[in-house]
């Protein structure tokens, strides 16, 4: 056994159909991460919502290792509009912990509306209450321990997991 370099893996490359709606993320590390993240899912893009992300600061750059570059993204004023006029061809969940919430791992990806929209709360305040409000469904994280919540970025790679492996099976069939 040896270790695969960058060059030598064997992954298959797929497209997944999910855009990500980062809602007041201020967190340089934390976004860079999430950028990553979008590359290594190969999701359709991030949408930043609120504050404009700082992509000139060395941290986010380091954190993305350049992902920042080629990962698409966007930058709305008026994120309830790109919402409401996007629901009508995507499932819009939150990834937020609420009264109505499911754990992520029990997402059904029904393939009626062929696009997902995952939005991301702010590192203190989460997702504010108008988006959630307007999604479709709320999604969180079983926790075991004493907190309730983790870092942004870790919960976006557990949720993009369990969403694309949903949605794989379900192009299986």
């Amino acid at each position: 056994m040896e270790q695969l370099s960058h060059f030598d893996e064997k992954f298959s490359k797929k497209k997944f159909p999910i855009t990500l709606v980062l809602d007041n993320i201020i967190g340089e590390a934390n976004i860079g991460s999430i950028f990553r993240l979008a590359d290594a899912f190969n999701i359709e893009k991030i949408i930043f919502s609120g504050i404009e992300p700082n992509l000139k600061s060395r941290r986010l750059q380091k954190t993305s290792r350049n992902t920042h570059r080629t990962v698409k993204y966007e930058l709305t004023e008026d994120a309830i509009h790109f919402l409401k006029t996007a629901k009508t061809n995507s499932e819009i969940f939150s990834l937020e912990i609420t009264s109505a919430s499911i754990p992520v791992e029990n997402f059904h990806y029904s393939g009626e509306k062929k696009k997902i929209i995952l939005i991301l709360g702010n590192e203190a305040s989460g997702i504010n209450n108008d988006f959630l409000d307007i999604s479709d469904k709320h999604l969180h994280i079983n926790m075991f321990g004493q907190n309730s919540s983790m870092n942004v970025a870790q919960a976006t790679g557990i949720a993009l997991y369990e969403i694309s492996k949903t949605i794989s099976a379900f192009d299986k069939k």
